[in-house]
């Protein structure tokens, strides 16, 4: 029989975090412990809940939370309906069963990732790069929309005096900031910078407007929040055909779990979309549980999974960064804070 507990941590920024959305300095995470109560095990995976993001950020979540973990069927987390919830209970059973074998988990090789650049003021963000390129980063993931276009192209600009495009990928993150009216304008403007792709230019909703963005785009698109939400292969595949991205980007927090991600991934593969993983502000838990299933994919472009470094008090484990790699130590240590469990 398997019993499930959850309680609450609050992760603390090391600066602050800035997006076109918002700012932020510290956020709550939740951890779902699930024990064999035959055997005493336990397993603890993440409920990341992305407040201001997920559609499941309302003020009854953690009476929904309490209620799918009393009640559901924690044995089969694909028939649990929030998302967050069901990340966290896939991530706790995998730490219960013994993990994903793959040379990641092993600790025979890394997971190559990109360098993730937050918004500030120009000054800050040229810092920021510079730290990057210096720590051995070939993909830098820059979010723009903080500050006004011209800045951000005087950005692009500086560094590709530099770097060029064989030197150093760039993906750019609007996350919804452009408009329809703007959106081709400013994406011809980008494309002369040599960009990878960008990461939803539109908020998403807007389906004709962004199936059209993608028709006529320069600079190939990345849907992203477009993905939030727990959908059938069905869903996943209309969604595909009608928008015409050319990559999408997954968090399994908010996309259904692991499930969800297998499902996003089977219909990108059919119509030849490309595909990277992405950590959504984790604690070292979830990271660690999205870099298991990404190596368990066989992954080889670069992955989204530089968050670790936030948090000044996140949670002690076997995770590093060696240059743009992230690796992990099968014999290294977890060290969980000191949290209030209940049921």
């Amino acid at each position: 029989m398997l019993k499930a507990e959850w309680a609450e941590y609050k992760l603390s920024f090391r600066f602050e975090a800035r997006t076109s959305r918002n700012s932020m300095t510290e956020r709550l995470t939740r951890f779902i412990r699930i024990t064999d109560t035959e055997t005493g095990r336990s397993g603890v995976g993440e409920c990341n809940l992305f407040e201001g993001l997920s559609a499941e950020d309302t003020p009854d979540f953690v009476d929904r939370l309490r209620h799918i973990l009393a009640t559901a069927n924690l044995s089969r987390p694909e028939t649990i309906s929030l998302s967050s919830v069901r990340f966290g209970v896939e991530t706790a059973l995998r730490r219960l069963s013994g993990g994903l074998d793959s040379p990641f988990t092993r600790g025979e090789s890394g997971i190559r990732i990109n360098g993730l650049i937050w918004m500030g003021d120009r000054d800050i963000m040229r810092e920021r790069i510079d730290a990057k390129l210096n720590d051995g980063f070939k993909v830098l993931k820059l979010k723009i929309g903080g500050i006004d276009f011209d800045s951000e192209v005087g950005l692009l600009r500086i560094i590709r005096e530099r770097y060029s495009a064989d030197a150093l990928e760039i993906r750019l993150d609007a996350n919804g900031s452009f408009t329809p009216e703007n959106a081709l304008r400013r994406l011809d403007v980008l494309a002369a910078f040599g960009i990878h792709s960008l990461e939803q230019p539109l908020k998403a909703g807007l389906l004709d407007e962004s199936a059209r963005v993608c028709a006529r785009t320069p600079v190939p698109i990345a849907l992203d929040e477009e993905l939030i939400g727990v959908r059938s292969e069905e869903e996943c595949a209309r969604l595909l055909d009608y928008i015409h991205p050319q990559f999408i980007i997954l968090k399994p927090a908010l996309c259904g779990g692991f499930a969800g991600c297998d499902a996003w991934i089977s219909e990108a593969e059919r119509r030849d979309v490309g595909w990277w993983l992405t950590s959504a502000l984790e604690s070292d838990v979830g990271l660690f549980a999205i870099a298991e299933y990404a190596a368990s994919r066989g992954v080889t472009v670069p992955q989204g999974l530089g968050t670790g470094q936030l948090y000044y008090n996140n949670v002690e484990s076997p995770l590093t960064l060696r240059g743009d790699h992230l690796w992990y130590s099968p014999e290294g240590v977890w060290k969980m804070p000191e949290l209030s469990w209940a049921q």
